[in-house]
């Protein structure tokens, strides 16, 4: 949709406002009215000698906003299934797909930054305003490359996110179990997608300031302490390091990781809530360098010290003892997975508002009472299919790789095909490439890698074995992976293997 009609008929504060009108627009998802260089809002107003807290923790748009967004989203439950993915891969190729899938993942989110100024700068030169209307990526896609493009980048987005907030959902149900198991995990989860549904309240990824900030310092603590607990606790008796042993193993612990690295399926939208979205272009680079710094510690250490039990346990809890500081993780694991389902589904609350024409309003309420209907599906799909774990590598090998990788790549290269569009374009190459022949290059290369090894290979071997957990568990599982509860009890916690060697 072209919202300049729609810009028009918005409501516009009133002057008297000042300052708390600009502040409402911004909530709404207001964001560059124009020009090359929009500039960010003045300083929040004094109110009593003091800065208004409403400003600081609820209105983002800085850089440091984009980096904090970026870099929680992009390591959440998947922080605690990539050590299931070392045992299937091995210690090798589970540290060097790591650093390759995400420094793939940065230059394709490079990309779609590049996309989003190019059409942006299009669309103002024609006169068109954005006020109250949040650009995404599939109306990128419309604007560059046309109507079938767009459906193209609508379908693939909205499915990714669709079960990308199916998955927290289940990591909910998955981690909490390791607190409290006096509920199964399917009981757990409607409980969970209850709370979750409050997220229909944040407005926009302006509003994720302070969230974002505490979500990543969740995760943080969550990857160090699996890190430390896993080298206290030793290598248990008679640890095997077998990975990889099966290659339909090995595509699936790939796949999973390209998974892990493709988080930048909201990138448009994070773009939007800057104040300067010029200045977002190596934002999700330095997010993965930090992210880095969390999973690749903490998944050698949990798969050097438990090695093949991995493989029967996707999630990193369940083979740590209980104590405090496990307790503690879980529980800022389940706040920071409340975050990223958030994260996940406010692109498609904005798609819905869109189709019923919505968007427009300035009643965070009535946005949030017809966002209602969004959540329903997500709870009904983590009933269906809860398997942590192995949903993470299908979603990854039959989604991710066209979301965030191939559709990028191709509609990249197609946009600046010609030589006048090369020559006029918003952004020229970086400088480490500088020319549009080496940009060509390593976007074939994106599209081909992806389209084989992670679609083609990684989807035969996701697929498989999701069709294993079907054929073990069954749809509408009430408890995964959940260990004999007579056990649990006399253990008073899920069944551990050996203690360390000494």
């Amino acid at each position: 949709m072209v919202p300049g009609e729609q810009a028009e008929d918005a409501i516009v504060a009133d002057v008297a406002n000042g300052h708390a009108g600009k502040e409402e627009e911004r909530a709404m998802g207001v964001g560059w009215d124009g020009g090359e260089d929009p500039e960010p809002l003045p300083p929040p107003p004094l109110q009593h000698g003091k800065f208004s807290v409403k400003s600081l923790l609820w209105h983002g748009g800085s850089v440091w906003d984009a980096w904090f967004s970026c870099a929680s989203n992009q390591v959440a439950q998947v922080l605690l299934t990539l050590p299931y993915s070392f045992s299937q891969l091995g210690m090798l190729s589970g540290v060097l797909l790591q650093v390759f899938y995400g420094l793939m993942g940065s230059w394709t989110a490079y990309l779609i930054s590049v996309l989003y100024i190019e059409y942006r700068t299009r669309k103002e030169k024609e006169g068109v305003s954005f006020k109250n209307h949040v650009i995404q990526w599939f109306e990128v896609l419309d604007g560059l490359l046309g109507p079938y493009w767009k459906a193209a980048g609508l379908a693939f987005n909205c499915t990714f996110l669709l079960f990308g907030s199916v998955i927290q959902l289940i990591a909910c149900a998955s981690n909490i179990y390791y607190i409290n198991d006096r509920l199964d995990k399917r009981t757990w989860t409607y409980i969970f997608g209850a709370c979750c549904a409050t997220s229909v309240f944040i407005p926009s990824y302006h509003n994720y300031r302070v969230w974002s900030f505490l979500g990543l310092g969740m995760v943080t603590y969550t990857a160090w302490y699996l890190t430390i607990a896993a080298a206290i606790h030793g290598q248990v008796d008679g640890v095997t390091h077998s990975g990889p042993s099966k290659l339909v193993l090995y595509f699936t612990g790939a796949t999973n990781i390209l998974y892990t690295f493709g988080g930048h399926a909201i990138t448009v939208e994070i773009m939007h809530a800057m104040w300067k979205p010029q200045k977002f272009k190596y934002i999700y680079l330095v997010a993965t360098l930090y992210v880095f710094t969390l999973t690749l510690p903490s998944a050698a250490a949990m798969y050097w010290a438990f090695g093949d039990a991995l493989l029967t346990h996707s999630n990193a809890f369940s083979l740590l003892p209980r104590t405090g500081w496990r307790d503690a993780a879980v529980i800022l694991m389940l706040i920071h997975q409340f975050i990223t389902f958030g994260f996940a589904c406010t692109p498609l609350y904005f798609v819905w508002e869109k189709a019923i024409g919505m968007h427009g309003s300035r009643s965070v309420f009535l946005r949030a009472l017809v966002r209602l209907p969004i959540v329903v599906p997500i709870w009904f799909l983590a009933i269906i299919f809860p398997f942590f774990g192995p949903i993470n590598s299908a979603v990854g090998a039959l989604l991710v790789s066209f979301t965030v990788y191939i559709i990028p790549a191709l509609a990249h290269m197609l946009t600046y095909r010609s030589a006048s569009a090369r020559l006029n374009a918003a952004e020229k190459p970086p400088r480490f490439l500088s020319s549009w022949s080496g940009m060509f290059v390593v976007n074939v290369f994106v599209v081909a890698w992806v389209l084989v090894v992670g679609f083609g290979i990684g989807g035969w071997a996701s697929v498989s074995n999701f069709i294993k957990q079907i054929d073990t568990f069954g749809l509408f599982a009430k408890c995964y992976q959940c260990p004999p509860k007579s056990h649990a009890a006399a253990a008073g916690a899920p069944p551990l293997p050996a203690p360390p060697r000494h």
